[in-house]
């Protein structure tokens, strides 16, 4: 099945791109990048600037807007058979 990419958390101080390959299932599913609760990468980010980790979204991105981080991925388009990187 052709999954579609999420667009870029992005503004025009942001200095840091970080990039994915493709959103996972659950990700797509909740309309959220790194949706999964088993993925580390809010954890990480938000350890990395020391605040404690919120579960709400929108406070998710504008905490990586603010620190001038963007978050996109490679792909925009990807036909896959499961949530791995593999299975693209």
């Amino acid at each position: 099945m052709i999954k579609k990419a999420f667009s870029p958390i992005v503004d025009e101080n942001s200095k840091i791109l970080i990039l994915g390959t493709m959103p996972g299932e659950r990700s797509l599913q909740q309309q959220q990048y790194y949706g999964h609760k088993g993925n580390q990468f809010w954890k990480l980010i938000f350890t990395l600037v020391d605040k404690p980790l919120s579960d709400n979204y929108e406070d998710k991105k504008r905490l990586l807007l603010n620190k001038g981080i963007a978050l996109w991925d490679v792909l925009e388009y990807c036909e896959r058979t499961s949530s791995a990187d593999s299975a693209m």
